[in-house]
């Protein structure tokens, strides 16, 4: 298998708040990858003393060691001991009740000879791609068929979408949340590529509209993932009218791993 992880913060004076690994078990039957967006809190107070990147760490690291050593375990089971791992890292002195306690998105995939299981929590992406170069999308749209009229403010998101329903979840301190999450199985044989996607990377579709997902992923198979961050650093800069932005961010946090199995 070849593997290629690359990940470039969106402000070089801020720390990265995206992990990324990829695990392969000294066997050599398998291996997993792991891709976290870290959700940036509003300036105010988070009831947290710890950084977005010190909880992704933690969570990332978790997530890749049980995802690899525990095989036993589904990969919704892996992300909430995942996740029961890390809030005990810090309940004692964090309130890990507060709405922006350190939480993320999360891809996870893991394979075998005979599988390749998936999963997906919130809005980063994971594309499937086959032998016959037919790439499937694997998606939780729930944050994106949120109305927009909801999205007024961080108060609003906070108390009526945030991990509530009818609204999106995140990995943050409830392990329950887990079960939320978009899995799946699929044949080893019927997976040739493997690629994770934060938001930041996945700009170049779902914001700037240069092509689909099998363009991107075939992309990044022939030109590598840092040529597709660099495409996407490139409409940022040109979108001065903020056309395709709009209020996001100029420039986000962007991570991308590629395996080819």
């Amino acid at each position: 298998m070849r593997s290629e992880l690359i990940s470039v913060p969106g402000d070089p004076a801020r720390p990265d708040e995206d992990y990324a690994s990829v695990g392969l078990p000294a066997s050599g039957q398998g291996g997993s990858i792991v891709v976290l967006d870290g959700v940036t809190p509003p300036a105010a107070d988070h009831g947290c003393l710890h950084s977005v990147p010190w909880f992704t760490a933690r969570l990332g690291g978790a997530l890749g060691e049980l995802s690899v050593s525990r095989r036993d375990l589904t990969l919704s089971e892996v992300l909430s001991r995942a996740i029961a791992r890390t809030a005990d890292a810090h309940r004692t002195t964090c309130d890990l009740s507060h709405p922006r306690t350190p939480q993320a998105t999360v891809v996870l995939a893991r394979w075998s000879p005979e599988s390749v299981e998936y999963l997906v929590l919130s809005d980063s992406v994971l594309l499937v791609g086959a032998p016959s170069g037919e790439v499937t999308a694997v998606l939780d749209d729930r944050l994106a068929r949120v109305p927009r009229a909801m999205l007024t403010s961080h108060a609003v998101v906070d108390t009526a979408l945030r991990n509530k329903e009818g609204g999106f979840f995140t990995a943050a301190a409830d392990p329950a949340v887990a079960d939320r999450a978009v899995t799946g199985t699929l044949p080893r044989a019927g997976v040739r590529t493997l690629t994770a996607l934060t938001d930041g990377a996945a700009r170049w579709v779902e914001k700037f509209a240069e092509g689909t997902w099998t363009d991107l992923a075939t992309l990044v198979r022939k030109e590598g993932a840092e040529s597709l961050i660099t495409r996407v650093r490139t409409l940022e800069r040109s979108d001065t009218t903020r056309r395709f932005l709009r209020t996001s961010k100029t420039h986000d946090d962007a991570t991308v791993v590629h395996v080819e199995l």
